[in-house]
């Protein structure tokens, strides 16, 4: 059977955690546990020529992804990010600047990939840089019209604004945000603090086929076409919550991709979130039993 190819386009670094270092970027995360759940996922990035860029291509492989989208920056170093860990297991980022990922080129065999992608997913991110900017929004131009462009928006820091978001919701079909993220964009848009139902505004604005809000430990609400799914999320213990919400982005769209329907989409979705929290790190393994259930 053949496999979906899932694209992940934008940062790959090194997240600093207290207890050491770990792959980060949540377009590489998004890739890795499309590969773990069964499909192609396929990481579009750009490291340093050095040390911990060396150690990223190495990562890579030992998680069986490919390179041949990952360029070797000659005069930018690989990105990295401090990250402290609160009691609750909530991460609180500091994201370094002028690094690889902000200078990630367009090749002709970039542009190929693109046409043959099921799904990519991309946030505001590593659009902070004009060069990454225009290379994503070239490969989003240059997917089919089927493909699944999943707008995971991350926002961070202050590395994003309206000029990104709308735009970046212009050329989506899917919307991924969380709780917090939420009141913010609804800020950001200008749209009406009152209306009670905020997802279905964004999906009928922006023609989106369905928005995603992750609640952290409360689980999701999947809204599209006037439907909602809500799942209250499973009880878990949390070692951290890095790439969980990484990895629902992976296991929803590879449930879009297979037709199924929305409960089973946000089922799913969650199952693979709540394992992500029990591990540390953002790329565990993901286990038979829980690969089984998509």
């Amino acid at each position: 059977m053949k496999k979906f190819a899932l694209i992940g386009i934008g940062e790959i670094l090194w997240d600093i955690l207290p207890s050491g270092r770990q792959l980060g970027g949540a377009p590489a995360n998004f890739a890795y546990h499309a590969h773990s759940l069964g499909e192609e996922g396929i990481v579009v990035s750009s490291v340093g020529q050095d040390g911990l860029g060396k150690e990223i291509q190495n990562k890579l492989k030992a998680l069986g992804l490919v390179l041949d989208f990952i360029t070797i920056d000659k005069t930018h170093p690989t990105g990295i990010v401090s990250v402290m860990i609160d009691c609750k297991g909530i991460p609180d980022f500091t994201i370094h600047e002028d690094v690889a990922w902000d200078y990630i080129p367009e090749t002709v065999e970039l542009l190929k990939l693109a046409k043959r992608a099921d799904a990519v997913c991309f946030g505001s991110l590593a659009q902070r840089s004009p060069i990454s900017y225009r290379t994503m929004r070239n490969f989003l131009h240059n997917t089919s019209e089927e493909a699944l462009r999943i707008f995971d928006i991350n926002l961070r820091q202050g590395f994003y604004s309206k000029v990104i978001i709308e735009d970046s919701l212009r050329l989506a079909s899917v919307l991924k945000l969380n709780e917090n993220e939420l009141p913010m964009v609804v800020n950001i848009l200008g749209l009406e603090e009152e209306e009670n139902e905020p997802l279905g505004v964004l999906s009928e604005l922006y023609e989106l086929k369905l928005v995603a809000l992750t609640r952290g430990a409360n689980g999701s609400v999947l809204y599209s076409d006037g439907q909602k799914s809500i799942h209250d999320g499973y009880s878990v213990k949390v070692v951290d919550t890095i790439g969980a919400g990484d990895a629902f982005t992976a296991a929803m769209a590879i449930g879009m991709l297979k037709g199924y329907k929305l409960n089973h989409i946000n089922t799913i979705a969650n199952r693979v979130a709540s394992y992500i929290c029990t591990q540390s790190g953002a790329t565990p393994i993901i286990p038979y039993e829980i690969r089984g259930l998509i």
